[in-house]
């Protein structure tokens, strides 16, 4: 009894990690949230924007510390006027002078050095944020795509399916002489351009793929689960235009990286401006004779700012940089508007159309191929008008899932502008 236990529970532990490993070996792509998590933790281009970021940060401290001292040792008459032979030993030769020195900024320039860091470290990471979301937002259009091609595939082999059976209908009534053999003809013609679609689908599947995986930092030719189901479009109300502005204008990282862009060259001019007074130099220096410290010096210099053309050329330019970063700043802020302002008119043309192909169109087309089925099987109805029908019903179908694919295009772009998921 103990040994059948011992077996069953072996197999059962074997069994739990097969399924475990089977688990652990599919192919990532039918959850849009596993695709994003698989990328911000893989793709490449974020990474190296992170390591920027981690990299600008690390310059704040730098930026406004103090240089390292200097010391100098300055041996004199190493003959002592000529007693002995020259030595560079300090406690023989005639005196030994140490200078300690140190430079000293004009008051206010560390902080403004180092706030131009931060500001800039500050940019950094607004790029990187923005990187993501850009990373994201393809991540999402792919993903509908993906999921529209997928249906597109299965609609073709269902109408590949159907002309099948359209021309064994249409055989049967050459053979009776209720039609042209034209209509065999016909369809036949009809299954060779369906497989070639299929062909050209196909390629398509392979760069939505290859696309995917350089997103996902995986191999191009690595095998994607299939899309399970698209993402719902947000109500109606959580789209309004102003609402979405004044999100955008709070929340967008280029928006925020180009004012932090600003706020560091507005630093830089008034660092410019503080280089019209001197830096200082400091220093000690103890005087050493034989053995025993005989003298101390003390010493203060400054460099002299007067080459006032130069200077007034560097305000300048400062200034002209400030200007030029300040009309950047309105420039982005007005075309992610206008972007946002496109963005959202897709989603509700794209919503208003999906609705009326669900609501009207897609009966409609469906009720009519029916029909003309129904009356081909009965002599009343041409193969061409049947033809005509059936390509209105795959049509609607296909219209509906596109557009279902342009809104949710529109809405990742729209998400990346306003800086989160809606």
């Amino acid at each position: 009894m103990t040994d059948s236990l011992e077996r069953a529970f072996l197999y059962l532990l074997a069994a739990s990690m097969l399924v475990a490993v089977a688990q652990a070996s599919e192919p990532p792509g039918a959850n849009l949230d596993e695709l994003l998590a698989l990328a911000r933790a893989n793709n490449p281009e974020y990474a190296g924007m992170r390591f920027d970021a981690e990299a600008a940060a690390a310059r704040v401290v730098p930026a406004g510390a103090l240089a390292d001292p200097r010391l100098e040792i300055e041996l004199r008459d190493l003959t002592r006027m000529g007693e002995r032979g020259p030595t560079l030993l300090p406690n023989r030769v005639g005196s030994t002078r140490y200078a300690i020195t140190q430079e000293l900024p004009w008051f206010g320039k560390r902080a403004l050095k180092r706030a131009v860091a931060a500001d800039e470290a500050r940019g950094a990471d607004y790029f990187a944020a923005d990187g993501w979301l850009a990373v994201a937002a393809a991540i999402k259009q792919i993903f509908a795509e993906r999921y529209a091609l997928e249906v597109e595939t299965r609609l073709s082999h269902e109408m590949l399916d159907l002309m099948a059976r359209l021309e064994r209908i249409a055989l049967a009534r050459y053979e009776g002489g209720l039609a042209p053999q034209q209509d065999v003809i016909r369809a036949q013609v009809e299954q060779t351009g369906i497989r070639n679609e299929l062909i050209m689908l196909e390629t398509d599947r392979h760069h939505l793929q290859v696309r995917m995986n350089a997103l996902l930092g995986r191999p191009a030719e690595a095998s994607l689960a299939v899309p399970e189901q698209l993402r719902a479009l947000p109500e109606p109300a959580r789209l309004d235009l102003a609402t979405l502005a004044a999100r955008a204008t709070a929340r967008n990282p280029m928006l925020a990286a180009a004012a932090a862009t600003t706020s560091a060259s507005e630093r830089n001019r008034d660092l410019t401006y503080r280089n019209r007074y001197p830096d200082f130099m400091l220093g000690v220096a103890p005087v050493q004779e034989c053995d025993a410290i005989r003298e101390w010096e003390l010493m203060v210099s400054l460099n002299l700012p007067l080459q006032r053309a130069s200077r007034r050329a560097e305000e300048r330019e400062a200034e002209a940089m400030v200007r030029a970063a300040q009309a950047r700043q309105d420039s982005a802020a007005n075309r992610l508007h206008a972007e946002l302002a496109e963005r959202v008119a897709v989603v509700d043309a794209a919503r208003r159309a999906t609705a009326l192909i669900g609501g009207s169109l897609l009966p409609q087309a469906e009720a009519t191929f029916q029909a003309a089925l129904a009356g081909y099987e009965t002599g009343t109805v041409d193969f061409a008008t049947l033809l005509d029908a059936e390509r209105q019903s795959i049509q609607a179908r296909l219209n509906q899932v596109r557009a279902q694919t342009e809104a949710l295009s529109a809405l990742a772009e729209i998400e990346r502008i306003v800086g989160e998921d809606l």
